[in-house]
């Protein structure tokens, strides 16, 4: 059956291979619009995205004909691909072989827009790992369990 509307809004985060900040700074704005591009040739709708340099969020409204786990291993293999073969930092890149992924409420869209805007002044106060685990337990919250 064809669905003509859908409300499907994810928040993604991608992380290099052993957290090593690989992405840099002069190249965050065309590895996002890569990605940008990833997600728009696949039926789906960004909202924003920032490149840290070493983990991406990702928020989009997903489109139904694609799930979650076919959706990152495109945007994580072909953006792979690109900052490799255009040498987009030294050495060999590489995301994490999984990434988290949180569905998301329309109206918190703007808040987490936000957030992920205000990202770079956002990791001079808080590190990757301290924010990690606040996002696992702030979704997990509202399921129950919690992460220790």
């Amino acid at each position: 059956m064809k669905i003509e509307y859908h409300n499907i809004y994810m928040h993604y985060v991608f992380v290099t291979q052993n957290r090593i900040p690989l992405i840099l700074e002069k190249h965050r704005e065309r590895i996002e619009k890569y990605i940008t591009g990833i997600v728009n040739n696949n039926g789906c709708k960004l909202y924003k995205i920032y490149a840290n340099p070493e983990h991406v969020h990702v928020l989009l409204s997903r489109a139904p004909q694609i799930d979650d786990e076919n959706l990152v291993t495109i945007i994580a293999n072909s953006s792979e691909k690109f900052i490799n073969e255009n040498r987009l930092c030294v050495g060999f890149f590489q995301w994490q072989q999984s990434c988290a992924a949180f569905s998301v409420s329309k109206r918190n869209i703007p808040a987490l827009c936000e957030y992920i805007k205000t990202q770079k002044e956002h990791h001079t106060k808080e590190s990757y790992e301290d924010e990690h685990k606040k996002l696992l337990n702030f979704y997990q919250k509202k399921s129950g369990n919690q992460v220790e």
